[in-house]
């Protein structure tokens, strides 16, 4: 009997025409997430699925899938995802690790400088019809001698640090591993404390994943320790930030600005996540929202989509995925 492969959300034609030369393909193109029942009704004959970052895959749903051989995630970060599960179970876990990086990074760039500069009250104000020319109003702050300070210094850390050379900015970086002395020259950065970190930049940009030591990283008592008038720019993980620590912070005036791709409300595994987005934090004017744009670069999803596909395809070949991330014996 083929073997079948389900998909959780919708992916470019060309990702299902690959897997469709050898195997059943089923996919959701709903344009909506499934809720957890019926992704396991939907997945409890698969051999393989393809999974995305609102998706949440935890023991039960596992158990459910005995015909599952590979959870192929079509994203970077995992946290949502139940790896050791799958271990315990034989089943492969998959994520492609690279092709987000880029497009993470323009993004990252893309917020800081448009909420130090006021881009979207500019835009506001445009629209409502009150604009009849220059006038000196809604003055920001640029980059040129600025601080930012990058907090985790993996792949995307490294991606914004090389954007910003360019803009004559103070790089600071605070992280688990010290770079050589070469190493940090080449990206023009400084090695500091988070300490240190949190009081001398302007921008303060997390980029670490969501583990139990990250929650909350930057939470009331880490946001006090910030410079008046400073921004976040969260573009990792919503659970990094305490978002209602930012929402005080800029009720108060001490945080000027924050610049938001991810939000607590999606780190599904979290049993104590929100379920929406504090209405208070959303109506703060100095901020700017995303709907995890990160990685939504038409060309680069297709590149991710198929790559998870290839993982898809190796696993069922009993070779051991290209991203696997656990080990199997």
């Amino acid at each position: 009997m083929q073997k079948s492969i389900f998909i959780t959300n919708w992916v470019h034609p060309e990702v299902v025409d690959l897997l469709r030369a050898d195997y059943r393909v089923d996919m959701n193109a709903e344009g909506r997430q499934l809720s957890k029942t019926e992704l396991m009704e939907k997945a409890r004959e698969a051999s393989g699925l393809m999974v995305f970052m609102p998706d949440s895959i935890d023991d039960t749903l596992l158990k459910a899938c005995p015909k599952l051989r590979i959870v192929a995630g079509a994203l970077k970060g995992y946290d949502n995802f139940d790896v050791q599960a799958c271990t315990r179970r034989g089943i492969w876990f998959s994520n492609v690790p690279d092709l987000l990086t880029e497009p993470t990074a323009e993004l990252v760039i893309g917020l800081l400088i448009s909420l130090g500069r006021n881009v979207l009250e500019g835009d506001q104000h445009i629209r409502s019809g009150n604009f009849h020319g220059w006038e000196p109003r809604l003055y920001g702050t640029g980059l040129a001698g600025r601080t930012v300070g990058i907090i985790g210094f993996g792949a995307v850390g490294r991606a914004v640090a090389r954007h910003l050379q360019g803009f004559r900015c103070s790089i600071l970086y605070s992280d688990t591993t010290q770079l050589s002395a070469s190493f940090e020259k080449d990206y023009g950065v400084t090695r500091v404390s988070l300490s240190e970190l949190l009081r001398t930049s302007d921008y303060v940009l997390p980029l670490v994943p969501l583990t139990p030591e990250t929650k909350h990283l930057l939470n009331a008592d880490s946001i006090a320790q910030m410079k008046a008038g400073s921004f976040i720019i969260n573009c990792c993980r919503g659970s990094v930030v305490d978002e209602r620590a930012v929402q005080e912070a800029l009720s108060k005036g001490h945080l000027q600005g924050y610049a938001a791709d991810v939000f607590e409300m999606e780190d599904w595994l979290r049993k104590d996540r929100p379920e929406s987005i504090d209405p208070e934090l959303l109506n703060q004017h100095k901020t700017i929202f995303t709907p995890h744009l990160g990685s939504a670069v038409d060309e680069v999803r297709k590149k991710i989509a198929l790559e998870a596909a290839e993982n898809i395809r190796e696993a069922l070949q009993r070779k051991k995925p290209r991203g696997a991330v656990n080990c199997l014996g």
